[in-house]
């Protein structure tokens, strides 16, 4: 019996010696945190919900950059509106401007309304933005001292190829936005403050409608124009969109068309759709530690004959039409 004892424990000592060793295998990737979609009134059920290509992301804000700057050199803090950035018009500009007051420009692009709220708080030096009744309330908040045109493009209203609300070929903003309402058509806002979603606005308030999160068919994402378009082209939605970031992006949205506007400025029958872009140093009396000196060059340069011309060019040879007209003072009285 001893010996029968021995001789198992022996058997299962050996077995477990030769058993081949487990190891963990870790996982390919490390596992993926769902992406957060922005805040937005529910999609109806016959729509589903899809969420922007790319995650809404807090804006960079003037006080971080203005923080973040160690060089001993010339810097310029500009709030601006995401259609300066989204259209390529600042990348295509500011190289001249760094070159000649051999200072680099540090950029804030996010809405107008959050542009704007940056410079209330003199953490920018400069603004170039597009909301003119905004504009006008910083410069009699003393925020600025003087606003100073600079250019101008349209709004245009984008939407399906489908067209559900059977928008194309109205002239009239206010009679497409009922129409996509009364068809309770998917409709995406930017919902950012920014001068788009301003101008967006006024065109529901005009035809006394307010939009809201009970309306289904209504979302607001809190996003810029090209995540705002993006969003659009997923869902089939309309949006409104300033021209110049359109023709920037419309060739990565295959299911948009432009449904009223027209292909060209010319052929916006709804001059309620003007867009106008203004140019504002932060005023040094109410918020010392600006660069206001630099501010003011700023000013001078985009606003002085030989710029304007430049903006007048930007995007003619690539889309075979101008994305801003030049409209300074100086510009105009040279014509």
């Amino acid at each position: 019996m001893k010996r029968f004892v021995l001789f198992s424990i022996l058997v299962l000592m050996v077995a477990t010696a030769c058993a081949p060793a487990v190891t963990p295998v870790p996982p390919t990737a490390a596992p993926v945190q769902p992406a957060v979609a922005p805040t937005q009134p529910p999609a109806p059920t016959s729509v589903p919900a899809v969420a922007p290509t790319k995650a809404p992301t807090a804006a960079p804000t003037a006080t971080s950059i203005r923080s973040s700057i160690t060089s001993s050199g010339c810097n310029l803090i500009l709030s601006t509106t995401t259609s300066t950035q989204d259209s390529g018009l600042l990348d295509f500009i500011l190289p001249d401007f760094q070159k000649k007051f051999n200072c680099k420009v540090d950029v804030v692009a996010v809405g107008t309304g959050q542009a704007i709220a940056i410079g209330q708080k003199g953490d920018a030096d400069v603004l170039l933005v597009h909301a003119r009744a905004q504009e006008d309330q910083f410069v009699k908040d003393g925020h600025a001292k003087e606003r100073f045109d600079v250019m101008y493009n349209d709004f245009i209203l984008v939407g399906p190829k489908s067209d559900p609300a059977k928008v194309s070929g109205m002239k009239s903003s206010k009679d497409a936005f009922k129409a996509i309402m009364d068809a309770k058509a998917t409709f995406a806002s930017r919902g950012d403050k920014s001068g788009t979603n301003t101008k967006e606005l006024s065109i529901w308030s005009s035809i006394s409608i307010t939009p809201t999160k009970v309306m289904s068919w209504y979302n607001a994402l809190g996003q810029g124009m090209g995540e705002t378009l993006l969003y659009s082209d997923q869902q089939n939605a309309y949006t409104l969109t300033d021209r110049a970031t359109w023709l920037a992006t419309n060739d990565k949205l295959p299911n948009l068309f432009v449904v009223l506007g027209g292909n060209n400025i010319k052929e916006n029958a709804d001059k309620d759709l003007l867009n106008p872009y203004g140019v504002m140093a932060v005023n040094p009396d109410k918020h010392p530690g600006v660069n206001y000196d630099m501010a003011m060059n700023f000013v001078k340069w985009i606003t002085g004959v030989d710029e304007q011309k430049v903006i007048n060019s930007f995007g003619v040879d690539k889309y075979g039409q101008q994305l801003f007209f030049a409209s300074s003072k100086e510009f105009l009285q040279s014509q």
